[in-house]
């Protein structure tokens, strides 16, 4: 596993540090030799179990951008989540969306490092992992983190989400 950089994961790392991250965890980004876009591909290649990937999904909140980390395990309904935030309609944001508002390309997303904050809500089944794995704004790009730090560097709402 390489730590080859790369301007995304140098904003993530900015972003995680700026925001008290613990800096051993930001120290083991790593830069995996195949890129990891799916949970159970990142479960793999970390040898976790895939709850324990904090998966970076982007939607379309009424046309605004909304960050949900939630665990590799599960899907989000989309329909509480609207609930949750207060839209009419929440639906999975195109790619261009989702570069829009992240500078980050799907299966990439990291949970910071985006050009303004995001509204973001935390799935709460990740809290139940002692480290749970995260992107680092490209593909191949992972780091360690836990549920605590997750909601405090991204000022996120903890929330059931599936």
């Amino acid at each position: 596993m390489s730590t080859a950089t790369h301007r995304n994961i140098d904003l993530v790392v900015a972003a995680l540090t700026a925001g008290g991250a613990d800096p051993s965890r930001v120290a083991r980004m790593q830069v995996l030799p195949d890129a990891v876009t799916t949970a159970a591909a990142a479960a793999a290649a970390l040898g976790v179990e895939v709850g324990q990937i904090a998966n970076s999904l982007v939607f379309d909140a009424d046309g605004d951008p909304l960050l949900v980390l939630t665990s590799g395990a599960h899907r989000v309904d989309t329909t509480k989540v609207a609930q949750l935030v207060g839209a009419q309609r929440v639906r999975r944001a195109s790619p261009e969306f989702v570069r829009a508002a992240t500078g980050q390309a799907i299966g990439g997303v990291a949970p910071v490092g985006h050009p303004a904050p995001l509204r973001t809500l935390v799935d709460r089944a990740l809290e139940s992992y002692d480290e749970v794995w995260a992107a680092g704004g490209i593909p191949h790009a992972v780091f360690p983190t836990t549920y605590g730090e997750l909601v405090a560097v991204t000022g996120g709402t903890p929330a059931d989400v599936a």
